[in-house]
């Protein structure tokens, strides 16, 4: 009977063994909590590496679980951020330097894009002639969010014109389906714009009709506008105190960007298009191929932020936001290397 009681419980323990190691996570397919991450607008090219390190299973791969929450503007998720809602944004490296003026540590831990790839166009249908960033005192001018780095984009070309960062009038019009419609609509007068929102626009209602001021997706562009060849702009970002705490996430979150990153560089736009959620292509899976090759070479080779181009984003911002400009900042809390993979 003795001997008979401890078979039953063998068995059970090794059910119970049985069931945890089946249970048990796998390597490489991420264990314990997801980290939730904000983006500032998925469709939106600048931020496809993001999204494609989840498609193509790279997140998983590298052992980490990633929940993908998508909001309106750079903004938006930096508020989710101050929330707690969200644990890392994929936003605007300039949001790093907003925080640290506010005295708040808010670090960049892998870059996406060295051009920022914002585009400032004129809508058809314009209630006054525009032909210049002069031209836009008074006028109703679209961008993601209030706030976002679309925002702070047209606040910087204002003042470096002559004008005053508030001497445009901001509507917060989203930045893909919402905003093509409301500059095909003439709602705004012109808009700060991203891909494949501004290819969508001028496919529909003619490439000759859409006036563009100024165009930030080539080295050219960021030239002209920076004085840089290089400018860090979408990044994944979180609170010190977030990272810190969670030093192995970032590093597998930081190893699977790079490797989306290197995806980009050796596949085809066609290819990449393949891999993308079908309805970010709006109907027009032509123009979204497009996109995507117009704006590869934006995207960063190696997820590194370099102090120079930090410190072009911190000048460019001190020109409008009075916080920065009379901050003491250590750009060094606002970004690192240190968790990107090593250098092949």
């Amino acid at each position: 009977m003795r001997n008979r009681k401890l078979s039953m419980v063998v068995a059970a323990l090794l059910a119970v063994l049985a069931v945890a190691a089946g249970c048990a996570p796998k390597p490489g397919s991420g264990s314990g909590p997801a980290v939730r991450i904000g983006v500032g607008g998925q469709p939106l090219l600048v931020y496809l590496p993001t999204t494609l390190a989840d498609r193509l299973g790279f997140y998983r791969e590298a052992g980490v679980q990633v929940e993908l929450e998508d909001l309106q503007g750079g903004s938006k998720a930096l508020q989710a951020l101050q929330g707690g809602s969200v644990d890392v944004v994929s936003g605007y490296y300039d949001h790093a330097i907003q925080m640290q003026a506010k005295g708040r540590d808010v670090v960049s831990f892998v870059n996406m894009l060295r051009y920022p790839s914002l585009v400032l166009a004129v809508s058809p249908k314009a209630s006054r002639p525009i032909n210049s960033v002069a031209d836009l005192k008074g006028a109703n001018v679209g961008v993601t969010a209030p706030g976002s780095s679309t925002d702070f984009f047209l606040k910087y070309l204002l003042v470096k014109n002559g004008l005053a960062a508030e001497d445009a009038i901001v509507q917060g019009v989203g930045g893909d389906s919402t905003a093509v419609a409301a500059m095909e609509q003439g709602r705004v007068d012109a808009a700060v714009m991203l891909d494949p929102a501004v290819s969508q626009l001028q496919q529909r209602v003619g490439a000759d009709r859409v006036r563009v001021l100024t165009d930030t997706r080539t080295e050219q562009g960021v030239r002209e506008d920076f004085g840089v060849s290089t400018y860090p702009a979408a990044v994944l970002y979180s609170t010190r105190e977030w990272l810190d705490a969670h030093p192995e996430q970032a590093r597998r979150l930081a190893a699977a960007i790079v490797r989306a990153l290197e995806w980009i560089r050796t596949h085809s736009a066609q290819e990449i298009a393949d891999r993308m959620p079908p309805e970010y292509a709006a109907g027009d899976r032509q123009v979204y191929v497009r996109s995507i090759e117009q704006v590869k070479a934006a995207y960063s080779p190696d997820g590194r932020i370099e102090a120079d181009g930090a410190e072009a984003v911190r000048s460019v911002l001190a020109r409008f936001i009075p916080e920065v400009a009379g901050a003491d900042i250590d750009l060094t809390r606002t970004y690192t290397n240190d968790y990107l993979p090593p250098a092949p």
